[in-house]
C-alpha cells in the first residue's frame, strides 16, 4: 500500500526521529493555517460588513492567504508522511481533506463568478460558507491530535 511506503520512507523516519524537526514543521504548518484561514476569515467578515460597495481595499488579505497556503500545504504533506497509515484511515482526516476541497471550490467560484459589484449580495453567501468551512477545517485539524 502506498501509505505504508510513505510512512516507511527515509524522510518520514527522519522527521519522526528528530527532536526538533517535527515540532518545527508543525509550527510552520500552524503559521500557514493562520495566514490562510485568517486572511480568508478577515476578508469574509469585511465582505459581510460591507453594505453596497465591493471590498476592493481588503484584497491584500487574500495575498496573505496565498502565502499561507505556500507554508501550510508542503508542511501538512510532510506531517502526513510521519503517520500516513493512521491518517489515511481516520474519518476526521478524510473530512478535513473534503472540507479543504470545498474551501478551494468556494474560493474559486467566488473569484470566477461572484467577485463583481453586481453580484455582491451573492458574495455574502460565499463569505458565510467560507467562515463555516474554515472553522470546520481548523476543528478537524485539532481533533486529529487526539
Amino acid at each position: 500500500m502506498v501509505f505504508r511506503w510513505i510512512e516507511a520512507s527515509a524522510l518520514a523516519a527522519a522527521i519522526r526521529q528528530s527532536t526538533w524537526l517535527y515540532p518545527f514543521i508543525e509550527i510552520i504548518h500552524i503559521v500557514g493555517i493562520v495566514l490562510v484561514a485568517g486572511g480568508a476569515l478577515f476578508f469574509d467578515i469585511q465582505l459581510l460588513s460591507a453594505h453596497t460597495k465591493p471590498v476592493i481595499e481588503s484584497r491584500y488579505l487574500l495575498k496573505w492567504s496565498k502565502r499561507g497556503l505556500l507554508l501550510a500545504l508542503p508542511s501538512g504533506l510532510l506531517l502526513f508522511t510521519t503517520n500516513a497509515m493512521a491518517l489515511s484511515n481516520d474519518p476526521v482526516f478524510g473530512l478535513k481533506l473534503l472540507l479543504l476541497l470545498l474551501a478551494a471550490f468556494n474560493a474559486w467560484l467566488f473569484h470566477v463568478r461572484v467577485y463583481v459589484p453586481a453580484k455582491w449580495a451573492t458574495a455574502r453567501y460565499h463569505a458565510i460558507a467560507s467562515i463555516i468551512i474554515w472553522v470546520s477545517i481548523i476543528s478537524c485539524g485539532r481533533l486529529l491530535a487526539y
